[in-house]
C-alpha cells in the first residue's frame, strides 16, 4: 500500500458520517404524502438514500448514522433490510439515528438540531471528522478528495458546492462567497437575489448541504448554538454565517472530487425535477451511470424472477424500447416505450405506456393509454384508461398536473387504500 493510499484509508476510517434524512420533499406533493423523501424510488430499484449510502461505503467511510423524522417508517425498514449486515465488532455500522429527544423534550428542530441530540452517539465513536451528509439528492460523489481537502487545508469546517445557474439557486440552497483561496468569506441561505461568481455572472457557488467538521470544533458550535435563543438551529441559516468571520471554513468544489465520470448531481425535489432524472437514464450514454461496476449503487432487493414479454401478435406485442424494466415485471401483449418500470410492474394487453415512470407493483390494465405520467407505487389502473394525453381531463379526475404537464398518479387518487410503503 503506498502512502497516499494509507493516508486516504487513514482519513476515512477516522470519520463518522451523519445522513440527515429526516426531510419531507413538500413540492414532491402527494408522493412524499407516506415516505419520506430519503425513502422516494429511482433509477428502477434504488431508493434516493441509497446514493449517499454508497457513496459513502464506495469511499471507504464505513461508520455512518442515517436521522430520521418524518413519515420515517418505510426508510427506516429500508435502511435495516438493504444497510443493517455492518459488524459493529469490525469498526464498521449503518445505524438509524430517529427523533428521540435526547437533549431536550423536542423533535428535531433543525439540521444542526439533529446533529446536537445525537452528540453523544457521535462521540462514542471518537472520529477525527464529522461528515454531515443530505439524504435528499441523488448524486456520485468520492468523500475522500473532500476529506482530503479539508485536512490539507486546515480547516475547520469544509462545505462542498457546486456551480449553479443563478435563477435555478434562487430561494433553493445556500450561496458561498469566496477568496482566491476557496476560503469562504460571505453566505447566505437561500437568497432570492443570489451573488455571482466573480468570473462567471451567470452562475453562482451553491452549497450541496454536505459538510466536513473537526469533531471538537462541531461539538463547541453545536453547544453554542443550542443556547441561542434567536437561533433556528440550521447549519445554513445559523452556523455557518456565525463562525465564518473569525474560523477557516472553506469551499471544495464538487467537480474536483470524480475521476473518469462527470460531474452529476441531481435535486430531485419536484415533480417535473424526479421525472426528468428518471427519463434521463434512459439515454444510451446516461449522465448518471448505473452500470459502473467501480462505483456500484448498493440496495435492499428482493429476489424476483427475471422480467418477462409475452405474445408476439401483430397487435398484441410485450416490447419495451428505450426502457428500464427491473426484476419481476411482466408486459404482456403490451408497449412500452421510454420509460422506467420498478419492481413487479404489470402492463396487460393492448396497452401503451410512453415517456412514464411507474414505481413498483404498478397494474396497468388492459386497452389503456399512459404518457407522460409519475404513477405511484401499487396503483392499479382501470381497463381503459388513459393519463397524460388531456391535462385538464386528468385535472377533473382529482390527478396531479406539473408546470411541466406530468400527471402524477396516487392511490388515493383513485380510490385505492393508502399507507406506508
Amino acid at each position: 500500500m503506498n502512502n497516499s493510499v494509507r493516508y486516504i484509508s487513514n482519513l476515512t476510517r477516522d470519520t463518522y458520517a451523519i445522513i440527515l434524512a429526516g426531510g419531507r420533499g413538500s413540492r414532491l406533493h402527494e408522493l412524499t404524502d407516506w415516505r419520506a423523501k430519503p425513502a422516494l424510488y429511482f433509477g428502477g430499484k434504488f431508493r434516493i438514500i441509497d446514493f449517499p449510502l454508497s457513496n459513502c461505503i464506495n469511499s471507504g467511510i464505513r461508520r455512518v448514522g442515517v436521522v430520521t423524522q418524518y413519515k420515517s417508517h418505510s426508510l427506516i425498514r429500508h435502511v435495516t433490510r438493504g444497510w443493517g449486515h455492518f459488524k459493529k465488532e469490525l469498526g464498521e455500522s449503518v445505524e438509524i439515528l430517529p427523533a428521540s429527544q435526547q437533549t431536550s423534550g423536542n423533535w428535531y428542530e433543525g439540521t444542526a438540531d439533529a446533529v446536537f441530540q445525537n452528540i453523544d452517539i457521535i462521540r462514542h465513536e471518537l472520529p477525527k471528522y464529522v461528515m454531515i451528509l443530505s439524504g435528499d439528492h441523488v448524486y456520485r460523489m468520492d468523500y475522500a478528495g473532500l476529506l482530503a481537502a479539508h485536512a490539507e487545508s486546515g480547516a475547520d469546517m469544509t462545505v462542498c458546492c457546486l456551480e449553479a445557474d443563478i435563477p435555478e439557486a434562487a430561494g433553493a440552497f445556500g450561496v458561498m462567497e469566496v477568496d482566491e483561496d476557496n476560503r469562504i468569506i460571505g453566505f447566505e441561505e437561500k437568497p432570492e437575489h443570489p451573488k455571482h461568481m466573480p468570473k462567471n455572472p451567470e452562475k453562482c457557488l451553491a452549497s450541496m448541504g454536505n459538510y466536513v467538521f473537526n469533531t471538537k470544533f462541531l461539538f463547541d458550535q453545536l453547544k453554542k448554538d443550542a443556547v441561542n435563543e434567536n437561533s433556528e438551529r440550521d447549519f445554513g441559516k445559523d452556523i455557518i454565517p456565525n463562525i465564518i468571520k473569525d474560523h477557516n471554513v472553506f469551499a471544495y468544489p464538487f467537480a474536483s472530487s470524480l475521476d473518469s465520470e462527470p460531474p452529476y448531481w441531481r435535486d430531485v425535489g419536484t415533480l417535473d425535477s424526479f421525472f426528468q432524472a428518471n427519463m434521463e437514464l434512459l439515454s444510451p450514454t446516461p449522465a448518471l451511470n448505473l452500470y459502473d461496476a467501480k462505483w456500484p449503487i448498493w440496495t435492499y432487493q428482493e429476489q424476483l424472477p427475471p422480467a418477462k414479454f409475452v405474445f408476439d401478435d401483430e397487435d398484441r406485442r410485450g416490447m419495451a424500447v428505450d426502457s428500464i424494466v427491473s426484476g419481476g415485471c411482466i408486459i404482456s401483449g403490451a408497449k412500452v416505450k421510454r420509460s422506467v418500470l420498478f419492481d413487479e410492474v404489470r402492463v396487460c394487453s393492448y396497452s401503451f405506456v410512453k415517456d412514464a415512470v411507474l414505481l413498483p407493483d404498478v397494474v396497468v390494465l388492459k386497452n389503456c393509454r399512459i404518457k407522460n405520467a409519475i404513477i405511484d407505487r401499487g396503483c392499479i389502473i382501470p381497463e381503459g384508461m388513459v393519463i397524460g394525453f388531456d391535462p385538464e381531463h386528468d385535472r377533473a379526475r382529482g390527478f396531479r398536473v406539473s408546470k411541466g404537464g406530468v400527471t402524477l398518479v396516487t392511490r388515493k387518487m383513485l380510490g385505492l387504500p393508502v399507507g406506508y410503503e
